[in-house]
């Protein structure tokens, strides 16, 4: 399961989440940061990455060229990256049963927090 972070969630979250996920990256450390979508999704793409993302532009391409690669869209208000853990956490069964289908390219978790 290679899994990408967008720029908006933190580099951070990688030592967090190494237990639950293999093959975790960051735009950081792939040296995409600031770039542009598209050069992103191309890097996914040709990298056999998912990206897990809070832009709904990655959707836009999902749903423009198709998949892969796959999204996890993060629809949520500005939350902390420790809610992110959680978030990806809680929905593990469901990420990894995303990660193998072939029918889906975006996968939505939608949730609210207290601040």
């Amino acid at each position: 399961m290679k899994i990408l972070f967008d720029q908006n969630i933190s580099f951070r979250i990688l030592k967090s989440l190494t237990s639950l996920f293999e093959g975790l990256s960051h735009v950081k450390k792939e040296n995409l940061f600031n770039s542009k979508v598209f050069d992103i999704w191309e890097f996914a793409k040709n990298n056999d990455f998912t990206i897990v993302t809070q832009d709904s532009d990655f959707n836009d391409f999902n749903l423009l060229y198709g998949f892969p690669p796959k999204i996890k869209w993060i629809r949520t208000a500005h939350i902390k990256t420790l809610a992110i853990v959680t978030l990806l956490s809680d929905h593990f069964t469901q990420l990894e049963n995303f990660m193998t289908g072939e029918n889906y390219g975006c996968f939505e978790i939608q949730n609210i927090f207290n601040k």
